[in-house]
């Protein structure tokens, strides 16, 4: 079959490699090759999919319902795959392929369109915080995945350079630096962490109920993992006339639920909400720009 990928796919990747690269181009061959070599039934391209990957529904030789997912290496597979075989399934979707073949992971199968996000926004958020709860455990000895003050020093210098470029934002990127600054100089426990976790990155399974997808692990303080989770639905908190009021008792409820720190919980919220605005205005997806920093202004 051709395994044209997925217009949301090719827009995204346009914003992380402007310039362009041939991942695309070479991604029908890698395709072909990874189905041929697993000895895979495809199904079909799931659409509209991921922003970073191609995902196929796929049946193995014996009928087992799988996913193959393809990625290119800006995405950090590699790390996906390193933190999958860490949690063995535990509160994630689990790696099916124990060959290691670059950019290439062999998952089992999930219910693609059901995640927790269709829930009721209370019980969504419960039980999405559940299954974080599970992710957050000791990294490996010796762990290959990237550190939280690392990526963020890469976002802050991005953040500076968008401060310059756009005055108007340059005081809510200073409160955001300032915030990263202090949570850094004391961090606490250090836990393999998720890394892009929110409700759309927790699927329905057969084997558990709820199970994340797609993590871009990371090793760091809980409080970084959980904040992105606190500006899910920012569209809907940001049309109530109680939005800013209703974040400050989300940050409270989902801190006291996961044992975390309240205030670093909201410094974690408030750097990410302002490395996401900043990054979307950069690319020119301005409404959600102005959504990101609106919210980050109630922090």
């Amino acid at each position: 079959m051709a395994f044209e990928p997925p217009r949301r796919l090719v827009k995204a990747l346009g914003e992380t490699a402007p310039d362009g690269d041939d991942w695309l181009e070479r991604l029908p061959e890698a395709a072909e090759r990874a189905v041929a070599l697993r000895e895979l039934a495809v199904e079909r391209v799931q659409v509209p999919g991921g922003r970073s990957s191609l995902v196929v529904l796929v049946r193995t030789a014996d009928g087992t319902p799988a996913v193959l997912k393809l990625a290119p290496s800006r995405a950090r597979p590699e790390s996906e795959r390193a933190a999958l075989a860490h949690w063995a399934g535990t509160g994630a979707v689990q790696l099916l392929d124990e060959d290691a073949t670059e950019g290439v992971l062999l998952l089992e199968r999930l219910h693609p369109d059901v995640s927790v996000r269709s829930l009721p926004e209370a019980k969504a958020l419960l039980e999405a915080a559940g299954t974080l709860r599970r992710l957050w455990v000791v990294p490996p000895v010796g762990h290959p995945f990237e550190t939280v003050a690392e990526r963020t020093g890469r976002q802050a210098d991005a953040m500076r350079a968008g401060a310059v470029a756009d005055p108007q934002v340059a005081p809510l990127v200073d409160a955001a630096l300032a915030a990263r600054g202090e949570l850094l100089a004391a961090p606490p426990e250090q836990r393999l962490l998720h890394g892009t976790f929110r409700q759309s990155k927790v699927l329905a399974g057969d084997r558990m109920p709820w199970l994340a997808v797609g993590p871009d692990p990371v090793v760091g303080e809980c409080a970084f993992d959980l904040a992105r989770l606190v500006r899910d639905r920012v569209e809907d908190l940001i049309a109530q006339p109680s939005g800013a009021s209703t974040t400050r008792r989300r940050v409270k409820r989902l801190a006291e639920s996961l044992d975390v720190d309240q205030e670093r919980l909201r410094g974690w919220t408030l750097f990410r909400a302002v490395e996401s605005g900043v990054r979307a205005r950069r690319v020119g997806r301005e409404k959600d720009a102005e959504l990101l920093l609106e919210f980050a202004g109630w922090l």
